[in-house]
Parts: structure tokens; sequence; C-alpha cells
């Protein structure tokens, strides 16, 4: 276990999408914090706030350069285009030189002030530290029951994953440049961070309530994220096929065995219909769901063996002298390879 830093730099990244309404108010409290932490003693006086802008189409980007024009503090960096949350945030988590890395939603539900207990376990010697709520009173019915089942199936698939976790979580330099040694171009952070197997610990919290805007993971985002950690992490789909053959053809051998009973020894049989339409609707209808899982997993396979950039940084902002890894000084961090 290597020794923590007596007073680390810190970082901050802050993936955004459309979020114009509460930039400026995330902003100003994560500011403050560092402020507060510098005061204190927790933090260095070079810790920084990063902003990632992926691709939005309100005025997040022109909040973002006027703040960091006038904050030394804070890094703005725009993406080429819209890649996704988990693309933004290991852009932003790419640019840090900092010695504690900590990844927070741009419309703080979870709280800014656990920032402070997580840089406590960091101190006593966490490379890890997760943000685990304890409840979900913020959500819907239905966003509560929805995600804590995600939680329960991807345990029952084999993935490794704390429950209640999402992308809420401190990460040592060290842990950060493991992390980044990843080469997946389907990013799934909350199951590649538990693949370092760094020592770790938990901060629990109540999530707080949406200050402004909307949330940018509708059920549509929410499956699509749920479906890659399952075909990244788990191969059980695959598996399921196979035993999903086996009792296709144990019941394929059932209808057989009905049809040649009924037409052999009963006067019940209507020539043709049952032995060739119950086996081709059944067997049929298996085999597309077979083909739909296998082509997934080969879609995946594609897009690896593809070795595309994950994203290209367009512009990266910030104070004249920052020690930050710009896209003009590392080319590797604007274009970074899967």
């Amino acid at each position: 276990m290597s020794a923590q830093p007596a007073v680390p730099s810190v970082a901050i990244v802050v993936p955004c999408y459309n979020e114009e309404e509460i930039l400026r108010d995330t902003c100003a409290e994560l500011l403050q914090l560092l402020a507060r932490l510098e005061r204190d003693g927790t933090a260095s006086a070079t810790s920084k706030l990063y902003l990632v802008d992926d691709g939005s189409h309100d005025d997040t980007w022109a909040l973002m350069e006027a703040i960091a024009a006038r904050e030394p503090q804070v890094v703005a960096v725009r993406l080429s285009r819209n890649r996704g949350h988990q693309n933004a945030l290991h852009a932003g988590l790419a640019q840090t030189v900092e010695d504690a890395v900590i990844s927070i939603d741009a419309d703080l539900q979870d709280g800014a002030d656990n920032i402070v207990a997580m840089l406590e376990h960091f101190r006593d010697g966490s490379e890890v530290v997760y943000g685990v709520r304890t409840g979900r009173a913020s959500d819907t019915l239905f966003k509560r029951f929805t995600a804590e089942g995600y939680y329960r199936v991807m345990e029952r698939l084999g993935v490794d994953l704390v429950f209640n976790h999402a992308d809420f979580r401190l990460l040592s330099r060290r842990a950060l440049d493991a992390l980044l040694q990843y080469p997946e171009a389907n990013l799934f952070l909350r199951g590649m961070v538990r693949e370092l197997g760094f020592r770790s610990s938990q901060v629990e919290y109540e999530r707080r309530e949406r200050a402004a805007g909307e949330s940018k993971y509708p059920l549509r985002r929410m499956l699509s994220l749920a479906w890659s950690g399952i075909t990244a992490f788990s191969s059980a789909p695959l598996r399921a096929i196979t035993v999903l053959g086996l009792c296709a053809s144990a019941f394929s051998f059932a209808v057989i065995a009905w049809v040649l009973v009924t037409r052999l020894f009963t006067d019940n049989a209507v020539p043709g219909w049952a032995s060739i339409l119950l086996p081709l609707l059944f067997i049929g209808s298996v085999q597309l769901l077979c083909l739909g899982v296998i082509g997934e997993y080969i879609a995946k396979l594609y897009e690896e063996v593809k070795q595309r950039p994950r994203y290209h940084i367009d512009q990266v902002r910030h104070a004249p002298g920052s020690d930050v890894r710009s896209a003009d000084k590392t080319p590797a961090a604007a274009s970074e390879p899967a």
C-alpha cells in the first residue's frame, strides 16, 4: 500500500450534458468546498475542478468557458460531440494530475459535503472510496424498483458491483492510473473500478432532491447502461442460451411425442398442422432470441477490434500556467485509444 500525501491535491470531475440551469450553482458549491478543504489543510492549493461538456446543445459550454476564465481552479473540457456519460467522465479523469480524484454528477444530488468524508478514508489509506446511497426516497417508485432490481440481477449474473453505488467515488492517483490502462471501448466504469482490487471503503449518504433541470438518464439510457454492464462483465447470457437450447429441445421432443401419440392412437388429429406449426413457431422464436444475444456480444467485439478513439477533445480552457493535460500537450488524452 502506497503512502498518501499529507496534504493531497484534489480533483473534482463533473461530466455535464445540457446543465445550464444548474451549472452556476454546482460550480459555486464545489469551489466553496475546495476553498474550505484548503483552509482546513485537507487539500492543497493546487486542487482543481474539472468540468466536461459532453456535446451539450444549450449554453453549458459558454458557461464553462466564462467560469474557467475567472476561476483559476476550474478546467473546462469540451468533447467534439456527445459520447455519453461514461466517456465524458473518462475524458475528465484522463485530464487530471492530482493525488485524489472525485467524480460527481452535475446535479449534486450525491452531496458535495460527502467528499469530506471520502478524503478522510483516503487519508486512512483507501485507494478507492465508493459513495453508497442508503435509500432512494428522492426517486419515484418505478425508478426505485428498477434500480434496485438492476443491482440484484447483476449480482445474480456474477457481475461484481457495489449495491446502490453509481459513479460518485474517489480514486487515488495510483488507482486512476491503473483504471486508465483499461482499453475497453464499451465503458462501464462502476464495474471496471471493482476490477482494480486496491484497498477500498464506502461512504454512505442520503441522496438529495435535484435542484434544477431534469435527469439525463431516462429509462432508455438506464436500460442501455444496464445491458452494457451485463455484456461487458458477464458471459451468463451466452451460457443461458445453452440452457435455453436444451429446454427447447426437450419441449420439441415432447411435442413430437404428443403428435405421434395423437396421430397413431386417436382419431383427433388434424393432418399436418400440429406437427409443423408448433415446433416451427417455438424453435423459430428461440433461435431469434439466441441470435439476438449472440449478436450483441459480436457487436461488442466489433467495436473493440476497430480500436477507434472513445472520444475527441475539442477544447480545453483553463488559467495560464495551470498543470493540465490539455489536448495540445498530450494528443493521447485528446483521442483516447480504445
